[in-house]
């Protein structure tokens, strides 16, 4: 008998063959091109992608404005380094990025490659600044996979796994999550223990945290909390991070997530979706705090590479009237009225939330004891794959879905995406 294989079949043995197994593959299919929020397998299959590689195309796959920047870039030179030679892009973006900076005086901003790089200058700034050694960071969080990363991350068991031992003087705190029975009150209750018990806030560089919380399962944080947040570092001069790497750049509906509360950072870390595909991220800041380091304590090689920066000024032009924000506040509304349309009829949707379009729902085995169902989940996405659309997991749990589409996404495409999806939901659930 002859066994025919598929070309997705021949590459994902290579891939077993060829590459660790601890990198994960959400979906056993190869891709060959994409365009906006469609993407085609090798085989030709056509899914919606509503992951967007994990928050990194909010304008979606190879936007023209932004094919077209890197293009006319890379006909002047892709690389030099900034350290070695200064180069315009790397300049007006950073010049762009302060401008919109969510606080009041003359801001900063220093370009690297990853959000783990940024996670971990940032870190570096506020202990230059504040010459103090502890940082703090809540559970459920994420922030990257370097030994610092790894140390800030309050979802352990995935990622930490046997690597440490970890870096020092880092410290968790609750992060509020009602649905689950932690409270504001309590978060903030949980923050003053940790003072009184395990680290003097005079010893404190910096509390770090996600306006909306990424792989812990898109958790907004209450306005109430990054109030409460901004008063206590105020009080304790404590610089306050926020990361943006996942929720920023238009993902809820403002360009950053943090705008909505009214509350400012002293740091803000930006990475993903600022590149429109290409790998850049970086910090942006108060200049006193941001100027903190020595010359040669900042930097990289591939740090703010042309080729991103230009790509970096073609996402930042797409934004700069404001109709893609309110675009997206749309987009939002509509998969908001779709979700709990579901909630109301499948009792196994227990929560639906976020903020704007970056939402989330969050499956259980019955509403009253709300036990994490993430078989349900692992199964929605297994349906909506069939049906062409391309859906993550989240949550310290693994049962929350969370929605990715890219914000450039038609209202027809919309559409289409939601049918699959709820088709997808009703199938899994049996409802």
């Amino acid at each position: 008998m002859t066994i025919t294989t598929t070309r997705t079949d021949d590459l994902l043995a290579l891939r077993q063959s060829e590459i660790p197994r601890g990198i994960s593959l959400a979906h056993p299919i190869v891709a060959a091109r994409a365009e906006g929020v469609k993407l085609w397998d090798v085989e030709g299959r056509e899914y919606h992608d509503w992951v967007g590689g994990i928050g990194v195309l909010n304008v979606g796959h190879n936007h023209p404005a932004v094919v077209a920047a890197v293009h006319a870039q890379l006909t002047n030179f892709s690389h030099t380094c900034f350290q070695v030679t200064a180069y315009e892009p790397y300049l007006r973006l950073a010049q762009r990025l302060n401008a919109r900076f969510p606080a009041p005086g003359k801001a900063k901003t220093l370009f690297l490659s990853t959000g783990a790089e940024a996670t971990e200058n940032a870190i570096k700034i506020a202990r230059a600044f504040t010459n103090r050694p502890a940082v703090i960071s809540f559970t459920h969080s994420f922030h990257g996979r370097t030994l610092m990363g790894m140390t800030l991350t309050g979802k352990k068991a995935y990622y930490a796994q046997n690597f440490g031992p970890f870096a020092p003087d880092v410290y968790h705190a609750p992060f509020p999550y009602e649905y689950r029975g932690t409270t504001v009150q309590a978060a903030l209750e949980g923050l003053r223990e940790l003072f009184r018990t395990t680290v003097d806030a005079s010893r404190v560089a910096a509390i770090i945290l996600e306006p909306v919380l990424g792989e812990g399962g898109f958790l907004p944080a209450p306005v109430e909390f990054l109030k409460a947040l901004r008063q206590i570092c105020d009080e304790h001069g404590i610089v306050f991070i926020a990361d943006e790497i996942q929720s920023g750049v238009g993902r809820t509906g403002d360009f950053w997530a943090i705008e909505a509360s009214g509350v400012q950072p002293d740091l803000l870390t930006f990475a993903k979706s600022i590149g429109g595909g290409l790998p850049i991220s970086g910090v942006t800041g108060r200049a006193d705090i941001m100027d903190a380091p020595l010359t040669g304590g900042l930097g990289g090689t591939y740090a703010g590479n042309p080729l991103a920066c230009a790509a970096g000024l073609a996402v930042l032009d797409l934004f700069e009237d404001g109709t893609l924000l309110e675009h997206a506040r749309h987009v939002g509304t509509r998969l908001h009225d779709a979700f709990t349309a579901l909630q109301g009829d499948i009792g196994a949707v227990g929560d639906v939330r976020g903020q704007g379009p970056m939402i989330a729902l969050e499956f259980v085995k019955d509403r009253v004891s709300r036990e994490p169902d993430p078989d349900l989940a692992t199964r929605v996405v297994e349906e909506a794959r069939t049906r062409g659309l391309l859906l993550l997991k989240a949550g310290m749990y693994a049962n929350v879905i969370r929605v990715l589409v890219p914000l450039t996404v038609t209202d027809d495409e919309l559409s289409e995406g939601l049918e699959k999806f709820t088709g997808a939901v009703r199938a899994a659930a049996g409802g």
